[in-house]
């Protein structure tokens, strides 16, 4: 089951560290900086740190943007495990650009599911025929409107007039999590029932197959 990705966001007590992606708790402090031997410290203005209390590794903000500014490491949360890999190459690219244009990123992922169509034994050159095509095999409606949600706004989202993603980072990370939903449903739960079903015997197999009346 996919986890509920955390974004980090300023003066949140927990969420997915930027470094090591663990859900954990985190300390805020204001910046200050050492003047020298003989002159007292000072607080940056404007500047705060979070600390992992995971990794301890820290993130600097700026306090009236709210924003993080380090690490570049993307919001974002990873791409599935079974994520196949010319996939996970724009969904990476995606998380990359999330924090600076989700716009861009909502675009890279709508690519990406257009790839992860031929995985799914798709054509993968008109995704909106692929979606059809899938929800004809028995594809579950939730899935349908996770795969036509990126698809429509990873669109429009380029098209000017159509859906204003310049700052929606909260979107864009939704479009992340959602294309982790559909591996998840399509692949990994596709692996851990085949892998379930090869502990069956033989025999059984044979069974079920002339139940059914497949070779």
């Amino acid at each position: 089951m996919v986890k509920k990705y955390v974004v980090p966001s300023f003066e949140q007590t927990a969420f997915h560290c930027p470094h090591c992606d663990v859900y954990a708790h985190q300390a805020w402090c204001h910046v200050r900086y050492d003047a020298g031997a003989h002159l007292p410290g000072r607080f940056v203005d404007n500047l705060f740190c979070s600390i992992c209390q995971r990794c301890q590794e820290y993130a600097l903000w700026l306090e009236k943007q709210k924003e993080m500014i380090y690490p570049t490491a993307s919001i974002a949360p990873l791409p599935s495990e079974d994520m196949p890999e010319d996939v996970k190459q724009d969904f990476q690219e995606a998380r990359g650009i999330a924090n600076l244009s989700p716009r861009a990123a909502a675009a890279l992922l709508r690519l990406s599911l257009q790839k992860l169509m031929i995985d799914l034994t798709e054509k993968g050159e008109n995704l909106n025929e692929d979606i059809g095509n899938l929800v004809k095999k028995g594809l579950p409606e939730k899935i349908q409107k996770a795969l036509d949600s990126v698809r429509v706004i990873g669109n429009n989202a380029v098209h000017p007039g159509q859906i204003n993603l310049k700052d929606d980072r909260e979107t864009a990370i939704l479009l992340f999590e959602l294309v982790n939903m559909i591996v998840e449903f399509t692949i990994t739960q596709r692996k851990r029932i085949d892998a379930i079903f090869e502990k069956i015997p033989e025999g059984a197999k044979k069974q079920i197959k002339k139940r059914d009346g497949t070779p």
